[in-house]
């Protein structure tokens, strides 16, 4: 694909600059600058910063841009940042589960970090994850960190990360800086439709200021394409698809027609997609027949925001196919990266 050298130049950018949720400011000031570089018009509101080209009204994409980090939360004590920034604790009765925290509890041992100042990104200095325990007292995560002893309440940490390129894979934590990136580099391709970038997606809170922007400015329907990440447990099982669809996540269904139309594109262009819903269910069928748990179906930007909206928004969602879900190693094959970009430049120039 032409430009492709461009685009990991872009997110080898990205990809070290910090934007734990709940501190995501400093992270948009350096969207702002890489899209208006790009001929972008760029404005910022409360929880999203939105990039339109010649013709806004085209076509809407959007990508949540934070990811996972932890946070001062007094002195030499660090918790998880999503459960902070979306007040999971006991004392608003919504409580983590102790099943999601035995999950994270050992995913990031020896991390290193780095800590900024929320606003303007400046550096605060670096230490590294020596261990996590669960707090009894409190329910919650407690991260154990060497180096950070000076910090004040409140302050981001985030995993310091580099983009690592090895046998037409990609790594490093690309929760959601890759889909972000691609959104960037449209522009380059000379997308002209809207760019949606939105904050505190892993706290649940991102499709609240969508939903804002739409009831401001939007029409009386909306067609939304919200691009992410999917977790696979392996490569083999990743490597059947380039793309990933949904007919629905937990929340809602997507709109058909918007689906179909994504399907109908994907066969067009030779794209391999699945879709992700099809695929639970059927590994719940088998769990359910092994007397085991079913899983959920998930829950995306564009369930929410679809079931929050009263037909104001529609639309569907498009993933990119990872292993190593929400680590420091999640992993998306290249060519499922080209054949993502591919789709969303036919998207735009369909519509």
């Amino acid at each position: 694909m032409a430009h492709f050298d461009d685009f990991i130049d872009l997110l080898k950018i990205l990809i070290r600059e910090p934007s734990v949720v709940g501190a995501e400011h400093a992270f948009f000031r350096v969207l702002q600058r890489e899209l208006e570089e790009r001929g972008a018009k760029v404005t910022w509101y409360e929880g999203l910063l939105v990039a339109q080209g010649n013709n806004p009204e085209q076509s809407y994409f959007s990508a949540h841009i934070d990811r996972h980090g932890l946070v001062c939360t007094g002195p030499n004590e660090f918790q998880y940042a999503a459960f902070v920034a979306g007040s999971r604790s006991d004392l608003l009765g919504n409580s983590v589960s102790e099943e999601l925290m035995l999950k994270i509890v050992d995913r990031f041992p020896k991390t290193p970090l780095m800590a900024y100042e929320p606003w303007s990104g400046a550096y605060r200095g670096a230490g590294t994850i020596v261990d996590a325990r669960i707090c009894e007292f409190r329910n919650n995560l407690i991260f154990n960190v060497e180096g950070m002893e000076h910090l004040v309440a409140g302050t981001p940490v985030a995993f310091r990360d580099r983009l690592k390129i090895d046998n037409q894979l990609i790594s490093g934590q690309l929760d959601n800086v890759l889909t972000a990136a691609i959104l960037v580099h449209l522009f380059t391709l000379g997308f002209s439709g809207t760019a949606f970038f939105t904050a505190q997606e892993e706290a649940g809170k991102s499709w609240r200021y969508l939903l804002e922007w739409f009831r401001r400015f939007g029409g009386s329907t909306n067609r939304l394409f919200v691009v992410d990440t999917s977790p696979y447990p392996d490569r083999d099982t990743a490597d059947t698809q380039q793309v990933v669809l949904r007919h629905r996540d937990a929340n809602a269904d997507f709109h058909p027609d918007t689906t179909a139309d994504i399907e109908r594109l994907c066969t067009e262009l030779g794209v391999k997609y699945s879709f992700k819903d099809v695929y639970i269910e059927a590994n719940n069928q088998a769990a359910i027949a092994a007397g085991q748990k079913p899983a959920s179906l998930g829950s995306t930007e564009l369930g929410r925001i679809t079931a929050a909206s009263n037909g104001l928004v529609h639309g569907t969602t498009l993933q990119i196919p990872t292993t190593g879900y929400h680590t420091m190693e999640e992993t998306a094959r290249v060519d499922a990266v080209v054949a993502f970009i591919d789709l969303l430049l036919a998207i735009d120039r369909s519509h």
